[in-house]
């Protein structure tokens, strides 16, 4: 880890070198593709997808602000801010259930 990793906007850690993935705003499949991108831990990554659906993501969260409002968001970003930059896991539980 160096003082030159990029951020993650989501929790505010350093994203270690590969530990990063790049998230779209607005989803590719609902207009995204060379929309605004930003750089997330793998970890915040997988969170996101697993609480949103793509339809979600691009209506109503499809800003850093946003997402981080999101409640199940904002009780994962909490807790991982308490984790080191290189932690992962297996994001708990189904993925999003209707």
């Amino acid at each position: 880890m160096t003082n030159s990793d990029p951020i993650c906007p989501l929790c505010d850690r350093p994203i270690p070198d590969g530990g990063g993935s790049l998230h779209h705003l607005i989803p590719k499949l609902k207009g995204g593709k060379g929309g605004p991108t930003v750089l997330l831990h793998q970890i915040c990554h997988k969170e996101v997808h697993a609480t949103l659906t793509e339809a979600e993501l691009a209506r109503n969260y499809n800003t850093v602000e946003a997402l981080r409002a999101h409640p199940r968001l904002e009780k994962f970003l909490n807790w991982v801010r308490k984790r080191p930059p290189g932690f992962r896991s297996k994001v708990p539980g189904k993925r999003r259930g209707r």
